[in-house]
Parts: C-alpha cells; structure tokens; sequence
C-alpha cells in the first residue's frame, strides 16, 4: 500500500543548533500535522527518506518509535539544500488509508505533433483529487499527429478510475501552433569601387 516505510524517531530538541545535529547524524528533522492532531516532531533517517521522497507525492509508512500502529503521511513541503540538494527538512501531512487527498501530479507529453507545428503546454502539473492509496505519477497526454490548432483542455484527460481534476473543466492544458518561421535576411549587395 505504501510507496515507502520509514522507521522515525520523535525529537525532543529543537532550533537550529538541534537541526544541524540531526543532521550530522544523518537524519532529517521533520514535522507531521494533519486531522486535528499536535503537530509530531520527528526525525527521518536521512539516506531512506531521500530516496523514498524522490517520488513525488509518495506514501509514506512511518514507524514511530514508541507507538505500535504506523502512520500514513505525504510530503507537503520539502526543503533541500540548494548546493547538495539533500534534505534540510520534511513537513509531512497525515492521512488516513481511505481517504482522498488533492495533489499536483505531472503532465507527461508523449508522440509527435503534425510536421510543422510545436507543442505549447501552458500547465506542467495539474491538481487532481486522488485515493490516498492510489494517486498517479503523472498523467499521460498523447499529441501524436495532432495538426496546428488542436487544443487540449482539462475534460479532455484520460484519468483513472476513482480520480477527478480539481478546477476549472476547460482550462487549456497544451495546445499546437504552426512552428515559428525566421525571416531569412538577404545580405546586402555590396557596391564595387568604378574603376578608374
């Protein structure tokens, strides 16, 4: 059911002097909110929960030291250091087994347009409404042969069985224009000196 588990620890030390020794330590401070509940502050076993997270919107099982029944959750925010790119830090959303959740999940454009026209996709994500248990990883639009002019609009998605888009049915997704043409320039004609 879960895209990944993760065995946690609950932190008891917080700031910035805490965070960077967790960090030392190889592990990723994180919060988990959601349905009410305190926020839990935890910490993810750095290696692990990078490698669970590279997914988007994964679930996750988390084992929280001390409690006996795991934990669904999802990354809402993920923080990473902008050189490294490892993880800095983790907000994570409870959720329930039998739950929907909205999610962004990404557009995947596949096949070849008509012979002189260019793809133009005006959104790179979409919001959908998803079982918690079953949320795509992208979702798949096919453009092949489709001619200049052609426009594919929110209504228009193959989504699976049990997901719903979230806003408005006919907003532009992609669209296919004629493929810009560059003027060529002419060189300029040079004048030769008369002869004397």
């Amino acid at each position: 059911m879960a895209d990944a588990t993760l065995s946690v620890q609950v932190r008891d030390e917080f700031g910035k002097g805490a965070a960077r020794r967790a960090r030392r330590a190889h592990l990723v401070p994180a919060v988990l909110y959601g349905h009410g509940m305190d926020p839990l502050h935890l910490s993810l076993p750095g290696h692990e929960a990078m490698l669970a997270l590279r997914t988007d919107n994964a679930l996750l099982e988390l084992n929280v030291a001390g409690e006996s029944t795991p934990r669904l959750a999802l990354a809402k925010q993920i923080q990473r250091d902008p050189i490294k790119r490892h993880l800095i830090h983790v907000d994570l959303l409870a959720v329930r087994a039998n739950e929907k959740v909205v999610v962004e999940v990404a557009i995947l454009v596949t096949g070849e347009a008509a012979p002189g026209t260019t793809v133009v996709v005006d959104r790179n994500t979409i919001s959908l409404e998803a079982p918690v248990t079953d949320i795509p990883g992208d979702i798949e639009i096919n453009v092949e042969g489709l001619q200049a002019g052609a426009q594919v609009i929110a209504k228009d998605l193959t989504l699976p069985a049990g997901v719903s888009f979230v806003g408005d049915e006919d907003e532009t997704i992609l669209s296919v224009t004629h493929e810009a043409v560059e003027a060529v320039e002419e060189p300029e004609a040079v004048e030769e000196p008369e002869a004397e």
